[in-house]
């Protein structure tokens, strides 16, 4: 079959060499840039909008006078100078705030409290890898302090002393319980005869800090890792200067200067006080405000008066689809006709509504396809339904849940007040019962006090991750697919495993979306006694496949 290829541009042999450091070949129209400042990557896709000349050539004739050699540091220093300049030459006189997208970094922040990883981790997009509870046991104490963050808005002595009293009893009693929740979990479920001591090991160990971790308050620390473009991160700073909480605010501070070393063009409106200065003060009094008029503090309104007092049992729902559209598979299979139709969209839908139900099925099951994984999903006319859940779950739950990005998410602040999810049997078998309902009821304490004495966001720190916080996702049938097939799968927690089990039901009998329903073929309906042992054994294998074979007559 003859190629559709575009021939490749002609380079002398000395723009050839200019060009190896920067761009992974010279002889073909498809390359990676290589070497480069992020600032230069962005200026120079900026300006290849432009114009009519490639992005090699582009490079040669404008760029490549302005560039550190290959090697060079591209942040601080000469390097990072030019590319500032080449950036701000090319957003004034190119380009609009997208030039933004096109250069990225990776930034970690570290002993962060759990409290400020849902604030980091808000933005659509950007990506996140975030510190375990289930492979990473709190137990370290450095410097003598365990792995919790104290809020510099509780200046007041005898509340911090308190504070750190409840906090660490709390801390001591999920230590001193792991060994016990792990010898009785070995003996509940003992090794399998084809199961490897470590893989039995970790998963063992999985489920006891799976159990143990709502012990543990929203102030723990945790270690995040991210990535995101200059515009991602613009937006992320600015909501991160206009939060109430200190922590925010100083987290905030530090990630600047380090963005700065690597793309210091793409945040550089942040601290200005006519650009970024000026958002986050918009920011700081919307959220204000917002917060004044829920709570009923606003004089401007009045809006609970027209409350109507819930329905029996309705608010304690673990999981309720408050929104569907009844019309939602209709418009499915109108838009999985679109593309191939020539039609109208209105026409088809007309059509969809008046078709039998099982014609809209057979539809929809040719949409699907022959999913063979759920990584394996239907395309965007799936997106024309979506689906509004309000959820009442544990604290652990909501932290995995709410890194899904695709969607919309709203949260209340946590607080006692909705009580704390019931522990595994194994606390009571093992005798920890006491002890986890007296961190329970310490939590609360301190919560509500700080709550008075400071604020309900600074009372966050202070509530066990067992308590249940109420949140609300809002996303289309092709994103709770995928949230509801990856959150049921056999390793998960099963606090979201069942959450999400109970979405799948509802799509289907109470959206009475039974084909899209259907279509979701890779939701983990059976209880799993240990979560991780069979994704353990997985890991296993690959690390036995990828090890190198024992050199003739090595020891085994």
């Amino acid at each position: 079959m003859p190629s559709t290829l575009a021939a490749a541009e002609p380079f002398t042999p000395e723009e050839a060499r200019a060009l190896d450091p920067y761009f992974g070949n010279t002889d073909s129209p498809v390359f990676v840039l290589t070497n480069l400042p992020e600032a230069v990557k962005g200026a120079l896709f900026a300006r290849y909008s432009r114009s009519a000349k490639s992005a090699r050539r582009l490079f040669l004739d404008e760029f490549l006078g302005d560039v550190a050699p290959a090697g060079a540091p591209t942040g601080a220093g000469p390097g990072g100078e030019r590319a500032e300049r080449l950036y701000t030459k090319v957003f004034n006189e190119y380009g609009d705030d997208s030039v933004a997208q096109l250069g990225g970094a990776h930034i970690a922040c570290e002993g962060v409290s759990n409290v400020l990883t849902k604030v980091l981790e808000r933005g659509r997009l950007m990506s996140y890898l975030e510190q375990s509870t289930r492979y990473v046991p709190y137990t370290q104490r450095p410097g003598g302090q365990w792995k919790y963050v104290v809020p510099g808005e509780i200046e007041d002595p005898d509340d911090r002393a308190l504070y750190v009293a409840t906090l660490d009893r709390a801390f001591e009693t999920y230590a001193r319980w792991i060994e016990p929740l792990q010898a009785h979990y070995r003996i509940q479920f003992p090794r399998a005869p084809g199961d490897s001591e470590g893989v039995h090991r970790a998963a063992i160990r999985a489920k006891a800090l799976d159990t143990l971790r709502g012990l543990l308050p929203a102030a723990t620390r945790s270690n995040v890792g991210i990535y995101g473009s200059g515009q991602a991160y613009e937006a992320l700073l600015l909501r991160m200067r206009a939060h109430p909480l200190a922590e925010s605010r100083e987290v905030a501070d530090l990630m600047l200067p380090e963005l700065r070393k690597v793309i210091p063009a793409f945040v550089q409106r942040v601290d200005r006080d006519d650009r970024g200065v000026a958002w986050s003060r918009y920011l700081e009094e919307r959220n204000r405000r917002a917060r004044a008029v829920a709570g009923g503090t606003d004089r401007d309104t009045e809006w609970r008066r027209h409350l109507d007092p819930p329905a029996s049992g309705a608010s304690d729902a673990e999981v309720a689809l408050t929104e569907f559209d009844p019309d939602g598979e209709a418009r499915v299979v109108a838009a999985l006709l679109y593309a191939g139709s020539g039609l109208p969209y209105a026409q088809l839908l007309a059509a969809a509504r008046a078709m039998p139900a099982e014609e809209r099925v057979g539809i929809i099951r040719a949409g699907v396809g022959a999913r063979a994984n759920r990584r394996q999903r239907p395309g965007r006319a799936f997106e024309q339904t979506a689906y509004t859940f309000d959820v009442l779950s544990d604290y652990g739950a909501f932290r995995d849940l709410q890194r899904h990005r695709m969607l919309t998410i709203e949260w209340q602040d946590l607080t006692p007040q909705h009580g704390f999810a019931p522990p595994d049997p194994a606390v009571d078998a093992t005798g920890a019962r006491s002890d986890w309902h007296a961190v329970m009821e310490a939590s609360a304490a301190l919560s509500e006090r700080l709550a008075r004495r400071y604020s309900a966001v600074v009372a966050q720190y202070a509530v066990a991750m067992a308590y249940r916080i109420r949140f609300q996702m809002r996303m289309n049938a092709r994103e709770a697919m995928h949230v509801i097939e990856l959150r049921t799968s056999p390793q998960g927690h099963p606090a979201y495993r069942r959450v999400s089990r109970r979405m799948h039901e509802q799509i289907a009998e109470q959206a009475g979306h039974t084909a899209i329903a259907e279509a979701m073929r890779f939701i983990g309906r059976d209880d799993v006694d240990l979560e991780r042992l069979a994704a353990e054994k997985a890991s296993e294998r690959k690390r036995l496949a990828q090890a190198p074979a024992a050199a003739p007559g090595a020891d085994g």
